[in-house]
C-alpha cells in the first residue's frame, strides 16, 4: 500500500499554540491596544493580573512590565462573589488613568478561537505560496453554529426532526428579485435571508425561527433546540511541545524545490505570526524536510573535501607534483558542474527536472571516489612519457606526446567507464517503490562518471600540455620514494606467485570462500541507518478508544517526553485531519520529536531513551523511528515497520490466534524491538436496523431511516451562517445528552411521505 500524499509530500510541520506569559500564567490581549494581560491563578479568591507591553513575542525577558492603577473584575449572573480564574467573563482595567476592558473567555472558547485563527488567515497565507500543494490542520475546533435537539421538546411541541431540519434551510438563504428597471438605469434586486454577519445577532435569531404553525402561535427553534456556538466533531487533535494547539503539514508539489519552498513557508509563517496578538506563536520548525537535505549537502561537501585532501596526498606521494595534483583535482569539480548541467537537460526534455535531492546526493557521494580515477590514470601515463621523451636522444614536441600518451589510455579508461556504470543499470530495472526509490540514484551516478569521463578525455590532456609540457620535474628520471617502495615489493609478490603457483591458488581460493561466509552472514537492510536529527514515535491504543481518552493517555506520553533532555520540541498528531487522505483512527498517535544537534550522544541512544521513557506506560504500544526511515518502511512493506509479517484469511478470530502465534516466535529473536501486532479487534456497536416488511406498511424506503438517523445522530450540516467575512456551518442532531440514550432514539418520529408520522421504534 503507497502511502498517501499527505505523508509522501510533507515537507514541513508546524504548530501554533498560545504561549504562557513571564510568570506562567494564560496570557490574554487587551482589547487591540497591542497589550498583554496575564492571569496567574491564586488560592485568594482574585486572581493576580499582571499587563505586558510584549516588544519580541519570543523573547519573554525583553516584555515591559506596565503598572496598574486597578482592576474591577465584573459579576455574572447575581453573584455577589469575585469571580475565579475560569469564571471571570472580564474584567477592567485602569492603565494611566484608562480604563480597558478585557475578556478572559473559557479554555474552549480559546481553542475555537485559535482554530478559526488558522483556518480563516494562516491557511489562506500558506496556500498562497508557489510550490504548495496543501495545508492540512490538526488540533484545536472548528467553530460550528449548532442545533441540539431536545426529543422530550419535540415530543412536547408535537414537531419532527425532518421539521426542524427544513426550516433551518428555509431560514438562511438569499435569493434574487430579478431587475428594476427605472428610466435608462437599472438596479438589482436582492431579497437577504441569510442569517448573520453580525456575531452577536445569529444565535438570537436562530433562536426565533418558526419551526411549526399551529391555531395558538408559532413553535420557535427556541423552544425545541439548544442553539450555541460550539466545536465541530472530530476525529483527530493535536498539541505543540505539550501545550494545546494546531498543526499545520505542509505537502508540496511535485518537482517543487524543497530548501526554496520552505524558505517561502518560514517567510509566510513570519508574516502571519506579525499579524497576530503575542500571545500566539508559531514554529515552523517542529519538522522540516530541508535539514535532511542540508546535512546530506553537507556530508556531500565532506566527501568532496576528504576525496581532495585524499588525492592531494596520495598523488604527491606517488608522483612528488604539485601540478597532476592540481590537474587531477579538477576533474571534481567539472564532473560535478556537468552533472548539474545534464539534470537541467533531462528537465527539458522529459519535463521532469532532476532535483538535489537526499538519492541523487547518494549517488554523487558513492561516484565521489571515482571521479579522478579517469584523470589519474591519463595524467600518470603523461607524466610518465613527458619523462621519457625528455631522457630520449630525439625528442618530440610535448604536444604530440601528451596527445599519443592519452591515445594509449584513452580505450581503457572508456572501457572501465563503461563496465563501472553497466553495473547500475539493473537499478533500472526495478519496479514500484524501489524503482522510483533507486532510480535518481543511479542517474546521478552514472551521469557524475561519465562527465569525469568526459573531462579526462578533454580538459585533462589540455591542462598536462600547459602544465607540464614545459616542467622541469618531468626531467627527473627516478620515480618517487614511495612508488619506489611499492613497485619493489609487487616484483616479489609477483615472482613468489609465479613460483609457487598452486599454493597462490589454493590461498586465494581459501579466501574467496571465507569472504563468502563472511558475506552470508552480514546484516541486510533496505537502506543504511540515516541520522535525521528527529525522531517519529508512534503510540497505539486498543481499538474503541475515543478521542477523549487518547489525549489523557497522551498527557502521560507528554509528560515523559519532556524530561527527556536531547528533545529540543515535539509535535503530536493523533487521529486525522480535515480533507487528509492519511486516515488514521483516533486510537493512534504520531510523536514528531526534534532532537539537539549539539548532543553528544548517538543516535541510537538517544532512540533507546525514547524507547525506555515509554516502557512502563499501561495500555500503550510503541514504535521508535525516525521519520524518513518510517516513511521507507512503509513505501517498501506496506507496514509502519522495517519487517513486517503479512497472515491471510477471513476467518479474523483465527487470524488473531495464528498472529499472537507468531509474536511468540519471533519475540526473543535478538534485534527484534517495537513488535506489535496489529489491533484487529471488535469493538461494541449501536446498531439500528430497519425492518423492511414494516416499511413497506408505512411506505418509506430504507433510505428514509437512514438518513433520519444520521441526522439524529452524527448531524446534519443544512447551511452555513455568514460570520462577518467568514462562513461557518449550521448543523442540527440530538444533544449531547441524548445520543447515547437508546430509549430516547426510539421514540422519535418520523415523517411519512403520505402525511403523519411513526415513531422509530415502529419501522
Amino acid at each position: 500500500m503507497t502511502p498517501p500524499a499527505s505523508i509522501m509530500g510533507q515537507i514541513v510541520v508546524a504548530g501554533i499554540y498560545r504561549q504562557q506569559g513571564p510568570n506562567g500564567g494564560e496570557l490574554y490581549p487587551a482589547g487591540k491596544t497591542g497589550l498583554l494581560v496575564e492571569l496567574i491563578p491564586q488560592e485568594e479568591p482574585r486572581s493576580q493580573v499582571l499587563v505586558w507591553r510584549p516588544v519580541d513575542r519570543n523573547d519573554l525577558a525583553s516584555w515591559e512590565a506596565i503598572s496598574t492603577e486597578g482592576v474591577t473584575w465584573k459579576q455574572t449572573n447575581s453573584s455577589t462573589e469575585l469571580l475565579q480564574v475560569d469564571d471571570t467573563p472580564q474584567a477592567a482595567i485602569t492603565i494611566d488613568g484608562e480604563q480597558y476592558e478585557v475578556k478572559f473567555p473559557s479554555e474552549e472558547s480559546r481553542r475555537l478561537s485559535l482554530r478559526t485563527t488558522s483556518d480563516w488567515i494562516i491557511r489562506p497565507r500558506i496556500l498562497k505560496v508557489t510550490g504548495v500543494a496543501e495545508a492540512f490542520i490538526l488540533g484545536g475546533d472548528r467553530k460550528q453554529y449548532q442545533v441540539r435537539i431536545d426529543p422530550s421538546a419535540l415530543l412536547e411541541y408535537d414537531v419532527t426532526l425532518q421539521e426542524v431540519e427544513q426550516a433551518l434551510k428555509d431560514s438562511n438563504i438569499n435569493t434574487s428579485g430579478g431587475f428594476a428597471v427605472k428610466g435608462e438605469t437599472e438596479r438589482p434586486i436582492r431579497v437577504l435571508g441569510r442569517l448573520g454577519p453580525e456575531p452577536d445577532q445569529v444565535l438570537h435569531d436562530l433562536r426565533q425561527i418558526p419551526v411549526k404553525a399551529n391555531e395558538k402561535r408559532s413553535v420557535l427553534l427556541g423552544q425545541v433546540a439548544n442553539i450555541v456556538e460550539g466545536a465541530e466533531f472530530k476525529r483527530g487533535d493535536g498539541s505543540v511541545s505539550g501545550r494545546p494547539g494546531v498543526v499545520f503539514t505542509i505537502v508540496k508539489q511535485p518537482h517543487v524545490d524543497t530548501r526554496g519552498l520552505t524558505e517561502r513557508l518560514e517567510t509566510a509563517f513570519s508574516e502571519a505570526e506579525d499579524s497576530l496578538t503575542a500571545d500566539i506563536v508559531i514554529n515552523p520548525e517542529l519538522f522540516q524536510l530541508r535539514n535532511f537535505i542540508d546535512r546530506g549537502i553537507f556530508n556531500v561537501g565532506e566527501a568532496l573535501v576528504i576525496g581532495a585532501v585524499l588525492v592531494i596526498i596520495i598523488l604527491f606521494l606517488f608522483l612528488l607534483n604539485f601540478r597532476t595534483t592540481f590537474i587531477t583535482l579538477t576533474a571534481i569539480p567539472l564532473s560535478l558542474v556537468i552533472t548539474t548541467l545534464v539534470f537541467r537537460l533531462i528537465g527539458w526534455v522529459s519535463g521532469t527536472e532532476l532535483s538535489i535531492n537526499v538519492m541523487t546526493l547518494g549517488g554523487l557521494a558513492v561516484a565521489m571516489g571515482e571521479l579522478v580515477d579517469d584523470a589519474i590514470v591519463d595524467v600518470e601515463n603523461i607524466f610518465r612519457r613527458l619523462k621519457e621523451n625528455r631522457h630520449s636522444k630525439n625528442p618530440r614536441h610535448p604536444l604530440l606526446i601528451v596527445f599519443l600518451a592519452s591515445t594509449e589510455v584513452r580505450n581503457s579508461i572508456v572501457f572501465g567507464t563503461m563496465i563501472v556504470c553497466l553495473v547500475f543499470m539493473p537499478l533500472f530495472a526495478l519496479s514500484g517503490m524501489e524503482g522510483r526509490l533507486f532510480a535518481p540514484l543511479g542517474v546521478a551516478y552514472i551521469v557524475s562518471i561519465v562527465s569525469s569521463l568526459l573531462v579526462s578525455l578533454t580538459v585533462t590532456p589540455v591542462l598536462a600540455y600547459w602544465l607540464l609540457g614545459h616542467a622541469k620535474l618531468t626531467e627527473e628520471e627516478k620515480d618517487g620514494f614511495l612508488l619506489r617502495g611499492l613497485k619493489w615489493v609487487g616484483d616479489k609478490v609477483i615472482r613468489f606467485s609465479l613460483a609457487f603457483p598452486r599454493f597462490n591458488l589454493t590461498v586465494t581460493a581459501l579466501a574467496v570462500v571465507i569472504a563468502g561466509v563472511f558475506v552470508a552472514n552480514l546484516e541486510r537492510g533496505f537502506l543504511p541507518p540515516f541520522n535525521e536529527g528527529a525522531i517519529q514515535l508512534n503510540v497505539v491504543l486498543p481499538p474503541g478508544t475515543s478521542l477523549a481518552a487518547s489525549n489523557d493517555i497522551n498527557h502521560k506520553v507528554k509528560q515523559r517526553l519532556l524530561k527527556v533532555e536531547d528533545i529540543d520540541s515535539f509535535v503530536r498528531r493523533t487521529g486525522r485531519a480535515e480533507l487528509d487522505e492519511h486516515a488514521e483512527g483516533v486510537n493512534m498517535s504520531e510523536y514528531i520529536l526534534e532532537l539537539n544537534s549539539h548532543s553528544p550522544r548517538s543516535r541510537e541512544e538517544q532512540i533507546n531513551e525514547v524507547r525506555e521513557a515509554m516502557a512502563d506506560i499501561p495500555g500503550i504500544v510503541t514504535a521508535v523511528e525516525q521519520p524518513i526511515a518510517h516513511l521507507i518502511s512503509h513505501m517498501v512493506s506496506g507496514v509502519k515497520a522495517p519487517i513486517g509479517i503479512k497472515i491471510y484469511g477471513d476467518d479474523l478470530d483465527e487470524l488473531r490466534r495464528q498472529a499472537e502465534g507468531v509474536r511468540g516466535a519471533i519475540a526473543g529473536i535478538p534485534g527484534v524491538r517495537d513488535l506489535q501486532v496489529e489491533p484487529q479487534t471488535t469493538i461494541p456497536q449501536l446498531r439500528v436496523e430497519a425492518d423492511g416488511e414494516k416499511l413497506k406498511l408505512f411506505g418509506l424506503r430504507r433510505n428514509d431511516v437512514n438518513e433520519f438517523v444520521q441526522t439524529a445522530m452524527q448531524g446534519e450540516v443544512v447551511s452555513q451562517v455568514l460570520d462577518g467575512q467568514r462562513t461557518f456551518d449550521l448543523m442540527v442532531r440530538l444533544g449531547e445528552e441524548f445520543r447515547e440514550d437508546v430509549d430516547t432514539l426510539r421514540r422519535l418520529r418520523i415523517d411519512l411521505p403520505a402525511g403523519g408520522t411513526v415513531k422509530l421504534e415502529d419501522v
